[in-house]
């Protein structure tokens, strides 16, 4: 049985759920192609934009300027009183669709993409041969862009890089999908990345790491995509928590007290784009 509880039905698939800096919780619908905000008290939801080539990661600019990835064009979108322009061009350095993002408090984006064809993939051979231990998926970069738009690599040869999260401490660390594994690295002062090492081995747990939200304590909470259920998980892998969602969950953040959760039956387009089953979904921590 599920822990949580459902917030919000009809969603196609949603994505990047992130705490607003007016408390809402913001969150995109890829297949419905916007970014909306929901008031966890109220229940009002607002679409803050429309977003043509898909909707992804989110975050805010020290001003309070609104940060989007659109995916299929491989770009980080700026949200203006006048609607969104480019902020920056990542063809350079994403080898596929552009994904998640972490917007720090200097406004410097990190942001990951799928690096192949993902979605491909599991159409043509299912999910299992990913699993295996022998597989290896093709890397990618990481692209760090400044709040001026400038993009350089942060880090290189990550194995779908996805959730992102900054650790009480300062770290930095990066759900790396199909490494089966959360990845920390320390950041320097102007947002260069070093120091890489595994901060959580997760294939032994059968997780392979979607979005994660970083609790105050440090715990790393997990969207294990393929499971119905939300783990947090500690320095070194050990799982301390486990709530259970109505569906598998691909997404979660920390809004307030309590843990939201993005839940649909399938990250695959064929099934979910032309449906409505994605749901949020609460739990009280």
């Amino acid at each position: 049985m599920a822990d949580t509880t459902v917030l919000r039905e009809g969603l196609r698939f949603g994505e990047g759920p992130r705490q607003g800096p007016d408390g809402r919780l913001f969150y995109s619908d890829f297949y419905d192609h916007e970014v909306r905000a929901l008031d966890l008290a109220t229940g009002e939801e607002e679409v803050i934009c429309e977003v043509p080539e898909q909707p992804s990661g989110l975050g805010w600019l020290p001003d309070g300027r609104l940060l989007v990835v659109s995916m299929r064009d491989r770009r980080v979108l700026r949200l203006e009183d006048g609607g969104l322009v480019e902020h920056a061009d990542l063809t350079g350095i994403a080898t596929f669709h552009a994904n998640d993002m972490l917007v720090d408090a200097h406004g410097r984006a990190y942001v990951g993409n799928f690096g192949f064809d993902l979605h491909a993939a599991i159409a043509a051979g299912g999910e299992g041969p990913m699993m295996e231990p022998g597989w290896v998926a093709p890397g990618t970069s990481l692209a760090l862009v400044r709040p001026d738009g400038t993009v350089s690599v942060a880090a290189e040869d990550l194995k779908f890089p996805n959730g992102m999260g900054l650790l009480p401490d300062g770290r930095l660390v990066v759900a790396e999908t199909l490494a089966f594994r959360l990845t920390a690295f320390d950041v320097a002062d102007d947002g260069t990345l070093s120091g890489r090492r595994v901060f959580a081995p997760l294939r032994d747990h059968g997780i392979a790491p979607d979005g994660i939200a970083v609790d105050a304590d440090g715990g790393v909470w997990v969207a294990p995509a393929l499971q119905p259920v939300a783990f947090r998980v500690e320095e070194g892998g050990a799982i301390t928590r486990r709530v259970g969602t109505s569906r598998p969950c691909f997404a979660v953040a920390i809004v307030g007290d309590r843990l939201v959760c993005c839940t649909a039956p399938s990250s695959q387009p064929e099934e979910v784009a032309g449906a409505r089953l994605g749901r949020l979904e609460v739990f009280a921590l």
